[in-house]
């Protein structure tokens, strides 16, 4: 096992790790009411694009970092899991000049008059149902999983080998799963960007 990175301050990290994800909740809730009007001379779907592209080398990162733990080949699980965490500030980044860039596009809107009609539901049938199912449980889990995420690496960091384990149990799994849906979500709402 890895000694440790950091110095154990329990007290310090719930606090600062409580306080981030906070922030970060918030700013996200409040990006669903600002959109910035600039012209910026580019597609701003383009950030869309590379939360995509993030998430995906995120979510094989993750399978990596599994494979090396389990063949005991710790350090590189560690800079593999640090390269995801800092990928997943850089997405973050991207998330955010996104949705404040770009606003809200709606599944089945194929005119992009941000309306979707009886007819437009109608074109996309069961797609809309699993769209909504897939986006939910993203959004949820995104949503709850930062804190946990945080706890784990810090667990690893002061060199808490067992209760980082334990966590970990939860925290890649739900990880793995928003890294995935993240891009499942673009491939089926791109078509209605505008």
């Amino acid at each position: 096992m890895l000694q440790a990175s950091i110095q154990k301050n329990d007290k310090q990290a719930k606090w600062l790790i409580g306080i981030f994800s906070f922030v970060v909740f918030a700013v996200v809730v409040a990006l669903g009411k600002f959109k910035l009007n600039v012209n910026l001379g580019f597609d701003v779907h383009i950030f869309a694009k590379i939360n995509a592209v993030l998430n995906s080398i995120i979510a094989v990162l993750l399978v990596m970092a599994l494979v090396e733990v389990k063949k005991q080949r710790y350090l590189t699980h560690k800079k593999l899991m640090m390269i995801a965490l800092v990928l997943s500030v850089l997405f973050l980044v991207s998330y955010i000049a996104h949705h404040l860039l770009a606003g809200e596009a709606r599944f089945g809107d194929a005119n992009h008059d941000g309306i979707v009609s009886d007819a437009e539901k109608a074109a996309v049938g069961g797609m809309r149902i699993v769209y909504f199912i897939i986006l939910s449980t993203h959004i949820l889990l995104a949503a709850v999983i930062l804190p946990f995420i945080l706890f784990t690496a810090y667990r690893a960091l002061i060199a808490e080998w067992p209760a980082h384990k334990k966590i970990a149990r939860y925290t890649w799994p739900l990880w793995f799963y928003v890294a995935v849906t993240g891009p499942i979500v673009y491939w089926m709402i791109s078509p209605y960007y505008t």
